[in-house]
């Protein structure tokens, strides 16, 4: 994002300062949704080209691919975030806007696949113009001062790997905007009574029974606001019949985290999961009957593997939910721990996907000992994960949202919290082999593979790949030595998965490169 270039503003002319501000925001807003898309196009589909076989002009940190369904050559500069898009056309290379991007990627999907698809373009214009309108609230808006709360509600890119990861449903951005964690939102929960006979809830919810008082014969519901706008014609009739009743707002503010439909309370160190009937990347972000029924059983296993391991790491349970009987996805709550019983003493905790972005207070970015700081990191997190996994056949989602890593006083890591049992698969419920490659997945490829090229660009000269493969080592898995000697990783494939429609939860792979064999 940093290579867009802005040109000075004239001091003394409102309108032309007025009409450059709109026309470098719009540079901004096509420079951060291009790089999922970019990164998305790049690992499925596209081909490189050695830079031998085609005219770069003599210039540095450009690649150069071939768009095989439209036989077109493609470049970019940078590698972990590329930019600057340009096309090959009659001999010269001209650049290629945020709207053309779209239009070339959909074709050339149409022909790779042989599938049309009206839908994912629209969703690829939604992120670009989501984008915009985040970054239009944040300049009129103070970021949080606390630094967990800011590096969750720092992700202006999001899933690095994702063509539409800012899309927001096409609303109007007014709709979203109040809860958007980029925009540093933060608003009260809304209060509702739910009549007692209508009440359908598992696991302990008692925290929910202390935001507010219900009256006699109601218990109650906190919801999302946004939900409740999302889906208030369907919700009329249990409000005109007495089944719902509004109770107001909760005195404290809730903050949107970085999984939108998440809100984390600090007042009562508490994070409440929603459902929120939009889809964001992959799926339509409701909380499913189906995960909700086996959420207990899953997020037992997942505590008691944490509670055998021996060091700081700690699960944030999923503690229980409640909902309606007569509106059982769209109005369940799930309660989530706080961070306050889990982190060691005076440890501050960051998002793992913030610090492959950009915020005041990134420890990866301020460290001046980047090579101890990543073997800390590396004991923090991988450890647990797969400790977990080969004692007692749990995969947790480690993927970068799912991982918070808490720093010391010296800003060096000194513990792992993972979060989210609705993401975790148990075996054997999955086969090993299907677990280990969705472990593989979410920690190595989605997780650290992005730390180690952050660490790597604001530490130039660091390889981070040598600390990897000696932490991995020392765990005795069967899996282990194909894992640090094979040729491929397999990296999922959400730009193919949203082209061709398949379900939010499937999983399908590409091989990718393997940084750590040859070590």
């Amino acid at each position: 994002m940093e290579r867009v270039d802005l040109m000075p503003q004239p001091a003394d002319d409102d309108a032309a300062t007025g009409a450059h501000h709109s026309a470098g925001l719009a540079a901004r807003a096509d420079a951060y949704a291009a790089v999922p898309l970019l990164n998305c196009l790049l690992r499925e589909v596209a081909r490189p080209v050695p830079a031998t076989d085609v005219n770069v002009d003599g210039e540095e940190d450009v690649r150069t691919y071939r768009l095989p369904g439209v036989d077109r050559l493609l470049r970019v500069r940078g590698t972990r975030r590329p930019a600057a898009p340009e096309m090959r056309v009659d001999g010269a290379w001209h650049r290629v806007n945020h709207t053309e991007l779209v239009k070339l990627v959909a074709e050339e999907l149409r022909r790779h696949t042989g599938l049309p698809n009206h839908e994912l373009p629209a969703e690829m214009i939604d992120s670009r113009d989501a984008v915009a309108a985040l970054l239009a609230a944040r300049a009129r808006t103070a970021p949080p001062v606390d630094p967990y709360l800011h590096s969750e509600q720092s992700l202006l890119t999001g899933h690095t790997h994702h063509p539409a990861s800012k899309a927001r449903g096409g609303g109007p951005a007014a709709n979203w905007l109040p809860y958007a964690p980029e925009a540093y939102a933060r608003f009260p929960l809304t209060l509702l009574g739910l009549r007692e006979d209508t009440v359908a809830e598992e696991g302990d919810t008692s925290a929910l029974d202390r935001l507010g008082t219900a009256p006699p014969g109601y218990r109650l519901l906190p919801a999302h606001p946004w939900q409740l706008q999302l889906t208030a014609h369907n919700l009329a009739p249990a409000f005109a019949d007495g089944r719902l009743i509004r109770l107001g707002a909760t005195p404290f503010a809730a903050w949107p985290t970085a999984a939108i439909r998440t809100l984390y309370a600090p007042a009562r160190d508490l994070f409440l999961k929603f459902s929120l009937d939009v889809r964001i990347t992959n799926d339509i972000r409701r909380l499913w009957r189906h995960d909700l029924l086996k959420l207990r059983r899953t997020d037992t296993a997942v505590h008691e593997a944490f509670a055998a391991f021996d060091g700081p790491a700690a699960w944030l349970s999923d503690r229980g939910h409640r909902t309606a009987d007569f509106a059982f996805e769209e109005l369940a709550v799930v309660v989530r721990d706080g961070l306050r019983d889990h982190l060691l003493p005076g440890a501050v905790p960051h998002l793992a996907a913030a610090l492959v972005e950009e915020y005041d207070g990134n420890p990866l970015a301020a460290t001046t000992t980047p090579a101890a700081w990543w073997e800390a990191y590396l004991a923090q997190v991988i450890p647990p994960v797969l400790t977990a996994f080969t004692r007692h056949g749990v995969v947790v989602e480690a993927h970068l949202q799912n991982t918070l890593v808490a720093v010391g006083p010296d800003g060096i890591p000194v513990q792992a919290l993972f979060r989210d049992a609705e993401g975790v698969k148990l075996l054997p419920e999955v086969s090993r082999e299907a677990g280990w490659e969705r472990l593989v997945y979410c920690l190595i490829v989605n997780h650290l593979t992005e730390i180690a090229a952050a660490l790597a660009e604001h530490h130039p000269g660091l390889d981070p790949w040598p600390a990897v493969r000696h932490e991995l080592a020392r765990h005795d898995l069967p899996e282990m030595p194909a894992l640090l000697t094979g040729p491929t990783l397999p990296a999922k494939t959400n730009l193919l998965l949203r082209w061709t429609n398949a379900d939010g939860a499937a999983a399908r792979y590409r091989p990718l490169p393997n940084p750590l064999a040859g070590g």
